[in-house]
Order: structure tokens, then C-alpha cells, then sequence
């Protein structure tokens, strides 16, 4: 049988060390990494790695697609599934940053606190985005706002880059997200109030809500904090909580908790590749898929 042989592709000067770690872990026999790719390099390095190989084997040679920027890796997975041509299509995993399994993982957790401890869905549920502008950040606001949630981006240094991204994902997926300058203590927290949900995506070691600011958002029932560094995102929310309670009442969601099902989860897409019997193309919306019956 032939070698599974995965590409990496980044647009940056390394490739991920934890993205090789991990699939090698979930079964690829080799591991090449391809650095400081652009959007023109993909369908050439693509072919070349389809056409290396008999159609039998095909399916066993993927690309994955790393980097910083979930609008690029889009466009990379778009570029690359151009360049496919029956029988020889490969399989192509798009993670920048580990933002799309990352993100399902936050959604995944939130939803299923949301159903289990509120009896609520995210359908029409009122929910923040904090770090916004970030991948993790972009990633979730989409996969909610695709499960019907009324998604609002905040931006920390004003809404000119928030309601450029609020427009990019309309003009991508189709679903409308809202935006809000949250530029000041003040603003930030009468964004807050007003929600149901927040999803903290910020900087490591970047605090964004003290407990007392939480204490005041009555109306939230669910917050998740990815920032594993300390200061947390969320002042008395631990990394390992999944429903702790919080002062004014919300239900907390800390970075181990949701890091567990991020694991499980780009390890299960990268499996999922590695074992299928046909070409595969996972982005953000595989990886929600899975971590959905992982949580």
C-alpha cells in the first residue's frame, strides 16, 4: 500500500510545529512542509503532488493548509481544489493557526451549554465576539452566525476593521453579523450587557472582562475564554472550568476545556483524511461538525 504523504503549505517562514506533531500523530507516514507559499504557488504545488501518483493512490496524498489568515487559507482552499482534476484528486485540510478547530470547539462548548444547563439553542441567541479581528476571533463569528446566532463583532481599536470583517463575511457565507466600537472600557461593557453569549478570542495574557464587569452583564448566560496565558481573558474563569458559575449569573467556559475538544478535533480531521477512501475537503465547517459530537 502506498505511503499517506501529507504537503503542508504556510504563507509564513515556519510551518506550525504543533500542525506536524499532529498529524503524524493521527497516522501520516510523511510530513513535508512548503514555507512562504502564496496564493499563485498553490496550484502548481498542488498538481505536482496529484500527478506524482497513480489515481489508485491519489487518495492518499492531502494537503493541509496552515498560516495566520482564515480569508487566505480560504482562497488557498479554493485555489487548490482548482487545480484538482478526476481520478487524481487529493484530499485538502485547511486549520491557519488551529483557528477553524479552535473556533468549533469554542461554538461546540457554548452550544452545548447553552442546551443542557438553558434550554437554548444559539438560533437567534444574542452573541459577542471579543477579538473579533483575530482568526479564532473571524472563524467562530461565522460558524454561529451560520447556526442562525445574532452575531456581534467588537472591535478593541474601533469598528473600521470589525465592519470590514462583518462585510467579508457577508459577502462570503451570506449571513449579515453586526459590529460595534468597543474601543473603550465604557463601550466595551454596554456592548456586553446587551448580550447573551461572549465569546472572549483575544490576545494570550490579555485580560478582557474583570469579574465585576461580568457581574453586570445580568442578561449573559454563557462566556468562553480561549487565552490560556495568564491574566485570562475572563478575571475568575480557569482554565479547566466548563460551567462554572460566574458572578452575575453566566455560565463560564475556560481555554483547557475548550483546548480538549480543539485537540480531538483537528486530530479527528486529520484522521478522517488518513483513512478516507475518497478526496476530502475540510475547512471550518468539518471541523464544527465534528467537535459537535465531541463535546
Amino acid at each position: 500500500m502506498a505511503k499517506l504523504i501529507l504537503h503542508m503549505l504556510s504563507p509564513l517562514k515556519h510551518m506550525s510545529p504543533f500542525d506536524v506533531n499532529m498529524s503524524l500523530d493521527a497516522g501520516y507516514d510523511a510530513v513535508v512542509p512548503y514555507i512562504n507559499v502564496s496564493l499563485d504557488d498553490v496550484m502548481p504545488l498542488v498538481q505536482d503532488a496529484m500527478f506524482s501518483r497513480s489515481p489508485r493512490d491519489a487518495v492518499r496524498t492531502a494537503v493541509f493548509i496552515g498560516g495566520k489568515d482564515a480569508i487566505l487559507a480560504l482562497d488557498m482552499i479554493d485555489k487548490a481544489k482548482e487545480a484538482l482534476l478526476k481520478p487524481f484528486e487529493i484530499s485538502i485540510f485547511a486549520d491557519p493557526a488551529g483557528s477553524f478547530t479552535t473556533a468549533a470547539a469554542m461554538v461546540a462548548c457554548v452550544e452545548k451549554t447553552l442546551k443542557d444547563k438553558k434550554k437554548r439553542s444559539l438560533k437567534d441567541t444574542r452573541v459577542i465576539i471579543f477579538g473579533a479581528t483575530g482568526v479564532v476571533g473571524f472563524s467562530s463569528g461565522v460558524i454561529a452566525a451560520l447556526e442562525g446566532a445574532k452575531v456581534t463583532l467588537a472591535g478593541h481599536d474601533g469598528p473600521a476593521r470589525v465592519e470590514k470583517g462583518a462585510a467579508e463575511i457577508k459577502k462570503r457565507f451570506g449571513v449579515d453579523v453586526d459590529f460595534v466600537d468597543a474601543s473603550t472600557e465604557e463601550k466595551k461593557l454596554a456592548a456586553l450587557v446587551k448580550s447573551e453569549v461572549a465569546l472572549c478570542a483575544g490576545r494570550a495574557g490579555v485580560q478582557i472582562f474583570s469579574a465585576e464587569e461580568i457581574k453586570k452583564a445580568t442578561n449573559l448566560l454563557v462566556s468562553a475564554d480561549v487565552n490560556a496565558v495568564p491574566p485570562y481573558g475572563i478575571e475568575g474563569l480557569d482554565l479547566q472550568d466548563n460551567g462554572k458559575e460566574l458572578p452575575g449569573g453566566s455560565l463560564g467556559i475556560g481555554a483547557l476545556a475548550i483546548g480538549d475538544i480543539k485537540y480531538k478535533t483537528e486530530s479527528g480531521l486529520f484522521q478522517k483524511m488518513a483513512k478516507s477512501e475518497h478526496a476530502l475537503c475540510l475547512d471550518f465547517r468539518d471541523a464544527f461538525k465534528l467537535a459537535r459530537e465531541l463535546v
